[in-house]
């Protein structure tokens, strides 16, 4: 919940604002229970993706190095919020049922986590992987990739999990992108995620559990069918999200705000207050 403050200054801007937007009915939900905004005042626009087309993960893996191998895939800036660990953790059980697989997690460490703690995270998650007997299953990318890697990275994917602890959050653009690459996912039930893999598009597990985590991940790892009818589940939901269909809302947006500004009288250019 928000203490006073926050609330307060998040509705004022609200108030002053002629349009506010969120990226996931999860958020503007949040807005109405623990802010007050009706939801009538808030717009929902999702957040963006690419329009990648819908490719079998096997044709893309000799691009990354993964050749022959079952790939599972996390990306994004590095910190101690993505909860690594509990995929880290539910490795043994996974390799166990397939000794091929290999979890890649794509990107550096976050900025403001390098500032204040240096590497000391990534090497925690090393150190990890090491004492577990999974070093040869894990492959740290330790650098920003670009628009045509990601997108190799993506669809290289069998599974992609997103094990995030903050059960709040309203929204992740890595889930985004890929549901966007059609992929099958496996994640903490945190509130974008809830609303994103209904319906069967994907899979959530019990928070902090790696049993929980290894065993949907052993299912969809070994059944090519229920992982592939997923993957296109979560592609069709996904094209609602298209750069092209995103962008559209937003300038129906700009122009219904821009319609319902009034017109400033003559003398009242750029905003100045007319004087006598």
């Amino acid at each position: 919940m928000p203490t006073p403050r926050e609330r307060t200054i998040l509705t004022e801007l609200i108030d002053t604002a002629a349009a506010t937007v969120v990226m996931s009915r999860a958020a503007a939900t949040l807005l109405k229970t623990a802010y007050g905004i009706p939801t009538r005042r808030v717009d929902v626009i999702p957040h963006g993706v690419p329009n990648l087309p819908l490719v079998d993960s096997a044709t893309i893996k000799p691009a990354v190095g993964l050749e022959g191998r079952e790939v599972i895939l996390s990306f994004g800036l590095l910190g101690p919020d993505k909860g690594y660990e509990l995929a880290i953790d539910a490795l043994p059980a996974v390799v166990a049922a397939h000794p091929t697989v290999c979890y890649a997690i794509v990107g550096p460490t976050h900025p403001d986590v390098l500032a204040v703690d240096g590497e000391t995270y990534r090497e925690s998650l090393v150190a990890r992987v090491k004492a577990l007997g999974m070093s040869k299953h894990v492959q740290f990318v330790d650098r920003l990739v670009g628009r045509v890697e990601l997108t190799r990275w993506l669809q290289a994917a069998d599974v992609f999990v997103t094990p995030y602890p903050d059960l709040d959050q309203t929204v992740s653009g890595t889930l985004s992108y890929a549901i966007g690459a059609g992929r099958a996912v496996v994640s903490t039930p945190y509130a974008y995620a809830a609303e994103v893999l209904a319906d069967g598009r994907g899979v959530l597990v019990q928070p902090g559990s790696p049993a929980s985590f290894a065993a949907a991940l052993n299912k969809l790892l070994g059944d090519d069918a229920l992982r592939t009818k997923m993957g296109r589940r979560a592609y069709d939901y996904s094209r609602q999200m298209a750069w092209s269909k995103v962008g559209a809302e937003y300038n129906a947006l700009f122009r219904r705000v821009g319609a319902a500004a009034p017109v400033p009288s003559a003398g009242a250019s750029l905003g100045m207050p007319i004087t006598a």
